[in-house]
């Protein structure tokens, strides 16, 4: 196992390691069924969560007064680890629901608070968070075009169309940024808004595929009628919101991109050792050995930079250049990562019968969703920049 600091808390290595236990034994061999989609992988699923239930390992993030466990983010940073190294091991231990949780709690009106926050926590309900557009840069939400019209009974109509909006074939609920003021590309106006799917005028429009893999999705508002109190939080004031989500939610992902980097190497290194050729295993071979180190450089390097993000957050900092930072270089880590087990496995690791053409796929992906690269280098920089030359323009004035 690929070890690099900051370690696991001591009173958190044995759940670590349990949820990794469970996640190779329980959640991987189901990766296939799961992957398919429709009421087996339903079943599936909902047997998992029943098992994580049992075995005390379910919801561990989530807060306790809603039935979670309460597990400090410090802390559950090392267990996401080990939940990440399956696409699946989140929903099926109960965590998935962790940024909507936290949404609604902090932002949701009295009812919202009642009607969803638990039921989500308990895995009745199933939500997903639609912001990105058609034929809009997603890079850009100033440039939305849905649109929420306030009715004279204090309720909603918002008509408008999502895409890429993950797992919203499923969901009960789904969040939308729409504008409740001003036009394109207005900087006022975008406000977040809560929606049953099951409301006249939702309509899913299609599964986008996505290098071949499911689970991203097209929906369409039509129309559709939004109670006045699943306003989230103040109107106009969605972009607060969404960047107190997206700092956790990318720093989420990036522990969960490592967990799935470190799949990859044990896979490649066992690999490396097993595979015989006339002239001797793979791994006494130097150019294999450079794909071992690159790919070794690659996760140790990485791992400090998005516990780094996972400190600042913690404390309640602004962590935009370590999100940034870590986002970037967890994204590249796994498709290099997952790229040289490939190599190493040669046509084996094309196929059916491993799972790194999904993690090749997870990595590819991951350097647009969820922001592209340049959106993060340049923010970054700019950030970085703009400091530096506040600290001149002080040294100069003193």
């Amino acid at each position: 196992m690929v070890r690099g600091l900051p370690e696991c808390p001591p009173q958190a290595v044995k759940l670590r390691d349990r949820v990794t236990d469970f996640v190779r034994r329980r959640v991987m061999p189901s990766e296939a069924t799961l992957d398919a989609g429709g009421p087996a992988a339903a079943a599936t699923m909902r047997d998992l969560q029943s098992q994580a239930r049992d075995q005390g390992l379910w919801a561990l993030p989530l807060p306790a007064e809603l039935g979670g466990q309460g597990v400090p983010l410090s802390t559950y940073a090392h267990i996401a680890e080990a939940e990440g190294a399956s696409d699946h091991g989140p929903a099926a231990l109960g965590s998935a629901t962790l940024l909507d949780v936290l949404m609604l709690r902090r932002h949701g009106s009295d009812r919202v608070r009642r009607l969803y926050p638990e039921r989500l926590a308990a895995g009745e309900l199933r939500t997903c968070y639609a912001m990105t557009e058609p034929d809009t840069p997603g890079t850009d939400p100033f440039l939305t075009e849905t649109r929420a019209a306030q009715r004279t009974d204090g309720s909603w109509t918002v008509s408008g169309r999502k895409w890429f909006t993950s797992g919203a074939g499923e969901a009960d609920l789904v969040t939308v940024l729409a504008r409740t003021a001003g036009a394109p590309p207005d900087r006022e106006g975008l406000s977040l808004l809560l929606v049953p799917t099951d409301t006249p005028g939702f309509r899913v429009v299609r599964e986008l595929p996505v290098l071949g893999a499911g689970g991203q999705w097209e929906i369409e508002l039509d129309r559709v009628t939004v109670p006045a109190d699943h306003l989230l939080g103040e109107r106009g004031k969605a972009l607060a919101i969404a960047g107190e989500r997206l700092q956790l939610g990318r720093t989420l992902r990036c522990l969960r991109w490592l967990g799935q980097g470190r799949r990859a190497f044990d896979l490649m290194g066992e690999r490396a050792n097993t595979r015989t050729r006339s002239y001797g295993p793979l791994a006494d071979h130097q150019l294999v050995q450079r794909h071992v180190f690159e790919a070794l450089l690659a996760l140790r390097t990485t791992r400090p930079l998005v516990y780094e993000a996972v400190a600042r957050i913690n404390a309640g900092q602004d962590a935009q250049v370590e999100v940034g930072l870590a986002k970037v270089a967890a994204a590249r880590m796994l498709q290099q990562v997952a790229d040289a087990a490939i190599q190493i496995y040669g046509a084996a690791g094309l196929g059916p019968d491993t799972p790194l053409p999904a993690l090749f796929r997870t990595g590819r992906t991951a350097r647009i969703l969820d922001g592209p690269d340049e959106l993060h280098m340049t923010s970054v920089a700019r950030r970085v920049l703009r400091e530096r030359g506040r600290q001149t323009a002080d040294r100069r004035c003193s």
